[in-house]
């Protein structure tokens, strides 16, 4: 009698990086044309956490052509994303996403490491 092993595969890993959504690309984009921006490779998404807000910690978007130190780059969903290493300690495998309409936010970051967030979504705390 023969023993036969099954093998499992494991399950997808989550690369370390900033994800963005298609919605949110749209609206990057939309953005990047309306600052005069588009087409420019030399600016990208920068993407920060910064002291503050009702639950600690708030997220920060901003435009930015210049690299810094220890900055750690990303790309997906064709946008390029610029973080600085102690904000990426809170972003890991975060989510941009982007919601319109009437009960709309804008953008909002889906963060697996937020162990809270507040009502309006703008702050979190880990």
């Amino acid at each position: 009698m023969s023993v036969e092993t099954a093998t499992v595969a494991a399950p997808a890993q989550m690369a370390n990086v900033i994800y963005v959504s298609d919605k949110a690309k749209e609206k990057v984009l939309q953005l990047f044309n309306d600052a005069g921006i588009a087409g420019d490779d030399t600016y990208f998404l920068r993407v920060s956490v910064v002291g503050g807000g009702c639950s600690g910690l708030s997220y920060k978007l901003d435009f930015d052509n210049e690299k810094r130190p220890m900055d750690q780059e990303f790309e997906d969903n064709g946008i390029k994303v610029v973080t600085d290493l102690k904000s990426f300690l809170y972003l890991v495998n975060t989510t941009l996403d982007f919601s319109d309409g009437l009960n709309g936010k804008g953008f909002f970051f889906s963060n697996p490491n937020a162990s809270r967030t507040c009502g309006c979504g703008e702050s979190f705390a880990v």
